[in-house]
Formats: C-alpha cells, sequence, structure tokens
C-alpha cells in the first residue's frame, strides 16, 4: 500500500465502532449507505476499505469493483491495522 498519509481509506463501520476507534484520515461511509454516497469516493485513485475485521470491507470492496472503481480490502481491518501497529484513535468522536 501507499504510504498512509496519502492512502484514501474508506472505513465502513458503523457510527459507534468509528467513535471506539478509527484510523486518522479515513473516510466514514457505513456500508449500508455507501450505494448512495458512491459521489464521495474519488474515482482517480485507488480507494483501501476496511471495517473491523475484513467482512464488511470485503462486500463493500466488491461492490466499488463492480461499479468501475480501483479498490483494495484492507484484510483484517482495523483489528488487524492496531495489531500491527499502525494509527489508530481511541475513543475519537468521529
Amino acid at each position: 500500500m501507499q504510504s498512509i498519509s496519502h492512502a484514501y481509506i474508506i472505513d465502513v463501520r458503523e457510527h459507534d465502532e468509528v467513535a471506539q476507534a478509527s484510523v486518522p484520515g479515513a473516510h466514514h461511509i457505513p456500508l449500508g449507505t455507501l450505494p448512495a454516497r458512491l459521489d464521495e469516493v474519488p474515482r482517480d485513485r485507488t480507494v483501501y476499505v476496511m471495517c473491523h475485521a475484513g467482512g464488511r470491507s470485503a462486500r463493500a470492496t466488491q461492490f466499488l469493483e463492480s461499479e468501475g472503481f480501483d479498490a483494495v480490502n484492507i484484510d483484517g481491518g482495523i483489528t488487524r491495522w492496531y495489531g500491527d501497529g499502525l494509527p489508530v484513535t481511541l475513543g475519537s468522536a468521529a
């Protein structure tokens, strides 16, 4: 993956999950609202999709790809991200 600071990350978890832990700079678009919010997703770059453990983000990635986006699932979700020592804000008001 490109540098974290330059990556466009979409977090498809629910509001309460994001409030507990979030990735700085990630764009919060809950999975259920993704089809209605496609205009918020850039088409000119790769987007990385995350959830808690990787299941919802895999579905979101598949959907985005079917709509012509270059999308990559972040395997293991925020759980693995945190476990790998990557930046996470705990208890954010996102």
